[in-house]
């Protein structure tokens, strides 16, 4: 029996979020740039036949939100959400900012 896999989109907000981060990067290195972009969009695509491997975000669920959550790249942190089939990936953060903050103005 083959494992149904859910598609993963990637709301405008989390792009726009991928591409500063590869912007900053590639100002001091394109190969990096291009190595950082490839594991996070390799990461984010493992949610398509795992979609509930990351954990419930926990800046977040210190507010009883419990929809979001998160698979880490050190020091990337890419929030989703499932509905149904499909996984929404709705931001790339940089773990070492205050995420509370970023995700509060973001999600509530």
């Amino acid at each position: 029996m083959k494992k149904e896999l859910y598609q993963v989109f990637w709301t405008q907000t989390a792009q726009q979020d991928l591409v500063r981060i590869i912007e900053y990067i590639a100002v001091d290195s394109e190969i990096q740039a291009k190595r950082v972009y490839s594991t996070l969009k390799q990461k984010a695509d493992s949610l398509r036949q795992m979609p509930l491997q990351g954990r419930i975000v926990p800046e977040l669920r210190s507010y009883n939100i419990l929809t979001y959550r998160e698979v880490i790249n050190p020091p990337w942190r890419i929030i989703y959400k499932n509905t149904e089939d499909k996984v929404w990936g709705l931001a790339v953060i940089d773990g070492r900012r205050n995420v509370e903050d970023i995700l509060l103005d973001r999600f509530i």
